[in-house]
This record gives structure tokens, sequence and C-alpha cells, in this order.
């Protein structure tokens, strides 16, 4: 209950008007390095192996916590949602204006007719899973609003049984 009432408050507070973000410049490398720290014990717990490939210059105008925030929900669904022993690998590259972060798990994928739905908040692909997994149903709503707060966008693709991709544009510099 605590927990689906502090994600409440967060979801709320990100949807209220004026709310803000503190733009800084961000390593993506280092800010994924810290949003993994956060998450390790579940992999180590899991088994899991994590793959990197960041590479170390791209750096972007964006609010170093909720870049971690996101991180952190994102490795959280793709670390509860697979089986022991699978691989997590996240990528990040720069194009001409934006940042390109993707995650992407050996999970148990989302049908197709589910993924329109997934940034909706309480959503759950799969409600007994997803109530063993410790998640509110807020958590990429959360996502979403945040990624939408730094002018960017977030997409999914899954397969049933192979895997699920979260993919991440953040703008390089944010407009003034």
């Amino acid at each position: 209950l605590h927990l689906l009432i502090a994600d409440l408050l967060e979801l709320s507070g990100i949807e209220r008007e004026g709310f803000s973000l503190e733009f800084v410049r961000v390593n993506v490398k280092e800010t994924i390095e810290n949003a993994l720290k956060i998450v390790s014990g579940k992999l180590e717990h899991k088994n899991m192996d994590l793959m990197v490939n960041i590479p170390d210059y791209l750096i972007i105008e964006a609010d170093t916590d909720r870049l971690i925030q996101v991180m952190v929900n994102l490795l959280s669904n793709a670390i509860n949602y697979s089986k022991e022993g699978t691989k997590v690998t996240i990528m990040a590259k720069k194009t001409a204006d934006y940042a390109v972060i993707e995650v992407q798990d050996q999970g148990i994928g989302i049908e197709q007719a589910e993924l329109p739905r997934l940034f909706e908040r309480f959503y759950r692909v799969d409600r007994a899973r997803s109530r063993d997994s410790g998640g509110t149903g807020l958590g990429l709503a959360i996502v979403k609003h945040l990624i939408e707060a730094h002018g960017g966008t977030v997409e999914v693709k899954s397969t049933i049984g192979v895997g699920t991709t979260f993919t991440i544009h953040l703008p390089i510099t944010q407009q003034t």
C-alpha cells in the first residue's frame, strides 16, 4: 500500500501544472551505471547476465535523478519479467539530435494487442504475475510522463517468449 501511495503521489506530481525538471549536462553511461547499482542485487539474485554498450562520450541535457528513475523502472521490469539465467542488454547511441537508449530483455514478452495500453495507469498485462512482481501498475506511466517531460518519446516492441525492448529517444539539448 505504501508503494502504491508513493507511486500515485509521484505520478500526480509529474502531471501537475508547473512541474519542472532540473536540466544539467548528463553523461548517459554514468547515469545508467548509477541505475544499475540500484538493481544489481535483483540481477545477481536471478543470476542474470548484463550487457552494456554505451559510448563514454554521450552527453545530454537531462534531469539526472529523473533519468535514473526511468532506468531503474525499465531495468526492474526487465528483471522481474525474465527467467533466471537470462540476459538484459542496455545500448545507447547518438543520432543527430537525440540519444537513443534501449533496454532489452529475454523475458516472457507481451502480446501485440496489449502494447498500446502498456503505458496506462494500473494497466497490467498479466494481473496474477504482476502482483507477484511487487509492482503498482504505475511504473510505465511514470516512465512515459518523465520521458515526455524531457521532450522525448518511449516505444516498446515485444515478442511472446522472446522478450521485450523499450526504446527511449531523448533530445541531446533542451529547447529554451
